[in-house]
């Protein structure tokens, strides 16, 4: 039997055995783009139940219910990346399938389990099976064959352990991508390991201990933009906040998913709390409104038609001067007092001041390998004195938990502008005019993020295959919107080349954002020759002192061509620095 007490302890040793193999679980989240933080990410997720369990009056007379609701709502607001967030609704659902229960036995264990699944799948839009998702799924199955064999709260984790092993080494053969890098799926694995820590306990008596760098290791929505009116579906964008008194009644969002599916697109519904969140893209936002009150009451309703507001879109305009400020755990909320204000995430002191100069009343330190949680999010945007606070997480890992921390906001609207590469951040930040209303500012910025080309350059992490290609440790990777573009021996050539595939000769912006590992001077150096190469252009660079990324280039012109442009015509710049063997080399 599993008592409040007991799954105290089973958790924080599955949090301890989670952080004492978050490298391994990084190393694995590279395929072979080295943005391995799966194992941060999902680390410090459960770090933050880990705090809040320590910090909680627990003893023999509490009932488990309240120990894993304490820990599923301190996930929800620490829940970093998407498999944070997705680990921590494996962990939300399983604190609502322990409701009323004193503790666990076999078979209440394996519906906790089970429960946690449906959570994890429905917060996710579009499932990808061979993922966490999928371990979590078969191991719960497991759990569930175990319980009705009468087996013990104990040997029902043994069934779920091994089974979510098994379904771990088949990750490969569901997701391509995965066979191809020839690794596990690593938030797969981040979800075994804490079921292997968790079983050690209860087997045991003892916990896992955490790792010796605790310090380090352990640390306690609004919508794109179309770019045309055709791409509008349904015509009005619906918002609906409910509080639904005593908490949100467990059909609610099985019922409504469906239905309002069937009437629109781009749904999203969350509960929190007595909070329930729903949006969707409907041409009938009077009937959603209607079916969504049948299950509280509406505490906040907004209808925008997306084509009217297509057709009165503004941009241009000054920005407006506010100093960064730091974020701390405890900081009092800003009383909102403007109108609007903006929130970024950035990894670098240059990036930094970048967004403060740019008008961003707090810039979140975070990016690759590092992503800020909700709670982080959420903490700088009321930070920020105003009613509606425009977010910029600038990382497509991030975009998850500021939507989550966008749910959490108590008394101010969070709109999340979905940049995904700090170019996008900073085109959209350009974009930030305090005149304008925050409607015709949402329009704006996420036009102009969509305005910029990213490329940037960055490293392979370890010896890896990547669609059929060879790439070894050390080698420069070239990524293009995110995705891999190429690899080179030599960092100058593959910049170069780089610069071919995103910016195109005649007039332009390209600006380069050198990270910590670039003297000023080379910078400089590459941006003289880049000049020579478009001289009609405006080429600038810009200290970034980004960590991972050696450049991050941004590239916006007025006309792009529809088709790149040969990358072949790299070869034509000069470089002092060998040139790379493999210079042909495209993925």
């Amino acid at each position: 039997m599993i008592t409040a007490i007991r799954f105290k302890e089973a958790f924080l040793s599955g949090a301890n055995n989670l952080a004492r193999n978050r490298q391994a679980l990084n190393e694995l989240n590279v395929f072979p783009v080295p943005d391995g933080d799966t194992g941060t990410n999902m680390g410090m997720t459960m770090a933050s139940a880990s705090e809040a369990l320590h910090e909680a009056d627990i003893d023999e007379g509490t009932p488990v219910d309240s120990v894993a609701s304490t820990a599923a709502e301190a996930l929800l607001k620490g829940a970093r990346g998407n498999s944070g967030v997705i680990l921590s609704m494996l962990f939300h659902g399983f604190a609502k399938g322990c409701e009323g229960k004193e503790s666990l036995d076999g078979r209440a264990l394996a519906a906790a389990l089970k429960k946690g699944v449906e959570s994890a799948y429905k917060a996710v839009l579009h499932p990808t099976e061979g993922t966490i998702l999928t371990v979590s799924r078969m191991a719960a199955d497991a759990a569930e064959k175990a319980s009705l064999r009468e087996a013990s709260s104990t040997e029902v984790l043994e069934a779920a352990l091994k089974q979510a092993e098994i379904t771990l080494a088949e990750t490969p053969e569901l997701l391509p991508m995965l066979k191809k890098a020839g690794v596990v799926d690593a938030g797969g694995k981040g979800y075994v390991t804490v079921l292997e820590g968790m079983l050690t306990y209860l087997q045991t008596g003892r916990a896992i201990d955490p790792p010796s760098d605790e310090d380090d290791a352990f640390l306690a929505p609004e919508d794109p933009v179309p770019l045309s009116e055709d791409e509008i579906t349904f015509t009005y964008c619906t918002e609906i906040l409910l509080r639904c008194e005593g908490g949100v009644p467990e059909e609610a969002v099985d019922t409504l998913t469906p239905l309002l599916s069937s009437m629109g697109d781009s749904l999203v519904i969350a509960a929190v709390g007595e909070l329930l969140k729903i949006h969707v893209h409907t041409d009938r936002p009077g009937k959603a409104i209607d079916e969504a009150m049948v299950y509280g009451d509406a505490e906040k309703i907004k209808v925008e038609n997306m084509r009217l507001q297509f057709r009165q879109r503004q941009s241009g305009g000054k920005k407006p001067e506010k100093s960064k400020r730091s974020i701390k755990k405890g900081s009092l909320v800003a009383e909102p007092t403007e109108e609007c204000g903006m929130v970024a995430v950035a990894a670098g002191d240059g990036l930094a001041a970048l967004f403060s100069e740019l008008g961003c009343a707090q810039v979140v330190s975070g990016g690759q390998t590092m992503n800020p949680s909700a709670e982080e999010l959420l903490r700088a945007c009321l930070m920020t004195p105003a009613k509606t606070v425009f977010l910029l997480p600038n990382n497509k890992n991030i975009i998850m938990a500021a939507e989550q921390a966008a749910l959490l906001a108590p008394d101010r609207e969070i709109r999340v502008i979905p940049t995904k590469t700090i170019p996008q951040g900073i085109a959209a930040a350009m974009s930030f005019v305090t005149e304008s209303s925050a409607d015709e500012m949402t329009q704006s910025m996420n036009e102009a993020k969509d305005r910029v080309k990213t490329g940037q350059i960055t490293f392979a992490a370890r010896d890896s295959d990547f669609d059929g290609r060879t790439i070894k440790k050390g080698q420069f990777l070239a990524l293009k919107e995110n995705k891999l573009s190429f690899v080179d021996n030599d960092l100058r050539t593959a910049l170069f080349r780089l610069t071919d595939e995103i910016f195109h000769a005649g007039e332009g912006f390209l600006t380069l954002i050198y990270g910590e590992g670039v003297t000023e001077a080379e910078a400089e150096r590459v941006c003289g020759i880049l000049s020579e190469r478009f001289p009609e252009a405006d080429i600038c660079p810009v200290f970034g002192g980004q960590p991972v990324y050696h450049y991050i280039l941004s590239a916006e012109q007025e006309d792009l061509p529809e088709e790149d442009s040969d990358t072949s015509q790299a070869e034509s710049i000069p470089s002092d620095e060998s040139a790379s063997e493999e210079k042909e080399l495209e993925l």
